[in-house]
């Protein structure tokens, strides 16, 4: 279904690195990246965390601040001179103070989000870079996923941050409606709306984040592409979201296991997170849009130097010369071959004089001097010298052969080196 639909894709990819061939399964592959390569993944993480650290900040001053009012406001007092308790109408007060609260503090979240988008551009970038390339990471290489991605990363991060602010605001107009006496039907059920949007936005906006670090097209592709695949993948992408914030439900947990998913995600978490995600959605693309690999060349060409491009033509000429010689030694590809169905070929009528018989013969040893100054041409090409020189190199093995100090083994490996 989404093979179809998915064109706009291909041929766009993000990069600046040439993807290796997986040699196992991709998730073992996964595996090994992260293993192998333990503390490029720690300083990953470690940029990650720095770009997230106002996000914490605002969450945690308004724990504090939430706290302090908590203890200062007379919720239940003693006052009178015999310290008789007074029981004012409080009703709905900490409910109407943690609206308050989280009113002016997760409005500020929204803003720190813009910043955490930073580190989630150069994590998801250099993450996929990670396994694409087995192993390749630089810190340089961060900062340039974060300029070529942080637009098309920073639109999904704030959409999620606004969603989970409405629902924050309704959950907590919902307590606020319940403290003071009200039906709490329509509260409770806007509740559970604004959740499950919030969730079904974050899993879409995941996709938004997966499809712009990968690809360069334009919003409306970013998002329509997004939602195609998220419907060609919606099972495999529940369970992997799963699996990547597994230390987000721990900490939901609380008690130990919030300490451990705290200093899980301090060391590799934001990492871990993202490589998980990056990695399943590398596969999906696998899946469903196939590279442009002609343009792919011609970008890699491109940013190679006239001395990398003539050592990759000589290694094209003795690659081709060792194919060559497995087929067996042959004139026709052991010497330069003038491309002689370029060249009219002089021949007689079916009526000719002594005339005719000297043009054709004339026009012969012309072509004769043609095909003799091509060879000398092209002689000295590496594909016919690397030709010749191994089978050369061969007969001179045989003819050791009888020879007890010589003798020498023929395989692939002496023949083709």
């Amino acid at each position: 279904m989404a093979e179809s639909r998915v064109h706009a894709l291909e041929g766009n990819e993000i990069s600046d690195y040439s993807r290796s061939a997986l040699p196992e399964g991709r998730w073992s592959e996964t595996w090994n990246v992260f293993k192998s390569n333990f503390s490029k993944i720690i300083i990953s993480n470690l940029f990650t965390l720095l770009f997230f650290v106002p996000l914490i900040v605002v969450v945690y001053v308004r724990e504090l601040y939430v706290a302090s009012v908590s203890n200062t406001y007379p919720f239940s007092a003693n006052i009178g001179p015999v310290g008789m308790p007074s029981l004012p109408n409080v009703s709905g007060m900490a409910e109407s103070l943690n609206m308050s609260a989280d009113m002016m503090f997760y409005s500020l979240a929204i803003v720190a989000g813009l910043i955490a988008a930073v580190g989630v551009a150069g994590a998801c970038y250099s993450m996929k870079k990670l396994v694409n390339t087995r192993g390749e990471f630089t810190i340089r290489g961060y900062f340039r996923g974060v300029r070529k991605c942080y637009l098309n990363v920073a639109f999904p991060v704030a959409l999620f941050m606004i969603v989970f602010f409405g629902t924050v605001m309704v959950s907590d107009w919902k307590d606020f409606v319940i403290a003071t006496g009200g039906s709490s039907a329509w509260p409770v059920a806007a509740t559970v709306l604004m959740i499950i949007l919030c969730v079904i936005v974050g899993i879409v906006c995941m996709w938004f984040i997966a499809v712009g670090v990968s690809y360069k097209v334009g919003p409306w592709q970013t998002v329509k592409n997004s939602f195609i695949l998220l419907i060609g993948s919606v099972v495999q992408t529940l369970f992997i979201l799963a699996l990547a914030f597994i230390p987000v439900w721990l900490m939901l947990i609380g008690g130990l296991f919030m300490i451990i998913a705290m200093m899980f995600m301090l060391v590799v978490g934001f990492s871990y997170v993202f490589i998980v995600w990056m990695s399943f959605t590398q596969w999906v693309f696998d899946m469903y849009i196939t590279p442009n690999l002609e343009a792919q060349k011609e970008r890699e060409r491109a940013k190679k130097t006239p001395k990398e491009l003539a050592e990759e033509k000589a290694e094209e000429e003795r690659q081709a010369a060792r194919e060559m010689l497995a087929a067996g030694r042959s004139e026709l590809v052991g010497r330069p071959m003038f491309p002689i169905e370029e060249q009219p070929l002089p021949a007689l009528g079916g009526c000719f004089s002594r005339a005719d018989i000297a043009e054709v013969e004339s026009g012969r040893a012309a072509l004769e001097g043609r095909i003799g100054a091509y060879e000398e041409q092209h002689k000295n090409d590496e594909r016919f010298v690397e030709y010749n020189k191994l089978f050369a190199e061969r007969e001179k093995v045989l003819k050791a052969e009888g020879k007890k100090d010589k003798k020498k083994k023929i395989s692939a490996d002496n023949l083709l080196r």
